[in-house]
């Protein structure tokens, strides 16, 4: 057996690539984490909506139906031992004109076959009952969704990580790597101290960056390398109380699945994200788009005031689907696809990616021909 500076290398200190450590960690596997970032979590991972996701619309037999029920399941136990807050507020997915209450019963079937728990249809009534300022015809309740402290979630990654002797890495970007004659890879990485490492396994998982990683790896196909997509989405904050404890949201739109209401751990209201397909990652909140917003958000509650909205932060969310086409499942390749044994390469993990973290980590070691614990 050849001698490795690592059993294995991650690329990205996202939630998705701790995770992916944390899994080959608890194998009993020595892990290197690089992140370019100065610090864990900067990307994706920091610019979401920290939303745990029932799993409620994916198709069947598709990755992300089967790993945002099982990373949920994963992901409470994970927050209840690691003494990391969240809040199981529930979610109700509302319709607010009779032709979207049909698609409630499309979206119920969907969740059911993807065995999300405890889904319940309300008439408009027990959705009032329960959220009196809604504006809706009707609505699911989907009490296993939440929000969670996704910083917090990461750091216990992390620990997890260097508790097993493993180490991550910041501001080490990745340049290059190459399939070793007798297995295993070299990995190139930059930064303030540039360094050579060999490991068994790589797993590839840096998020907005996959395709330029994936490009830099000596021997793999350029053209199973997907196309990469830029969705922005910008979020506005609420002045004032907080108008719902459940998460609001109205049925998916085409890409994505809609503006949102949400109350944070704080208790501070947010509403986000929309959609726009960008050239390159852009973080700017343009406050122009508040007007849009306001009509949006009037649609499931009426109640608004005029002036309570206020710019907040913006994600990109690393999309291989562009504008108009259907939405893609994640990808999680292995030699299989790109034939270079001992890699896994990741794309496309967006929304339900955070939820999907812990599973996305079980898969990748499945993926390796690591046992099952």
């Amino acid at each position: 057996m050849a001698d490795f500076d690592f059993d294995a290398v991650v690329v990205g200190a996202g939630a998705v690539g701790l995770a992916c450590g944390y899994a080959l960690s608890r194998r009993g596997l020595t892990v290197a984490v690089l992140e370019q970032e100065a610090a864990i979590g900067q990307g994706v991972s920091s610019r979401n909506s920290e939303v745990i996701h029932g799993g409620l619309y994916y198709p069947t037999g598709s990755l992300k139906a089967r790993l945002c029920v099982r990373g949920r399941r994963l992901l409470y136990a994970f927050l209840d031992a690691h003494h990391v807050e969240y809040d199981r507020c529930g979610k109700l997915v509302v319709a607010t004109t009779p032709e979207e209450v049909e698609r409630l019963d499309a979206i119920l079937d969907q969740a059911t076959t993807n065995e999300v728990e405890g889904m319940r249809k309300l008439s408009k009534a027990e959705a009032l009952a329960l959220e009196p300022e809604l504006a809706c015809e009707g609505a699911l309740l989907s009490p296993e969704s939440g929000v969670f402290d996704s910083h917090g979630y990461m750091l216990a990654l992390q620990g997890e990580i260097e508790q097993a002797g493993g180490t991550v890495v910041v501001s080490t970007p990745f340049q290059s790597a190459r399939a070793l004659p007798d297995g295993g890879f070299e990995v190139r990485a930059g930064g303030a101290e540039p360094t050579v490492l060999t490991c068994r396994y790589l797993v590839s998982a840096p998020g907005l960056s996959a395709q330029g990683v994936a490009a830099q790896i000596e021997g793999f196909p350029a053209e199973v390398i997907p196309p990469a997509h830029y969705g922005k989405g910008m979020y506005f904050r609420l002045t004032g109380k907080a108008p719902f404890a459940h998460l609001v949201y109205p049925p998916p739109i085409p890409g994505a699945l809609g503006t949102h209401y949400r109350r944070d751990l704080g208790g501070q209201a947010v509403f986000g994200p929309d959609l726009s397909y960008v050239d390159e990652p852009d973080y700017t909140v343009d406050p122009g788009a508040a007007a849009g917003f306001y009509s949006y958000i009037r649609k499931f509650w009426p109640g608004l005031p005029e002036g309570s909205l206020s710019p907040d932060y913006a994600g990109v969310r690393p999309k291989i689907h562009g504008p108009g086409e259907p939405h893609s499942d994640f990808r999680i390749d292995g030699a299989d696809i790109h034939g270079l044994n001992g890699l896994v390469a990741l794309f496309g993990i967006e929304s339900p990616g955070l939820t999907s973290s812990l599973a996305i980590g079980e898969e990748v070691a499945s993926r390796l021909g690591l046992p099952d614990l």
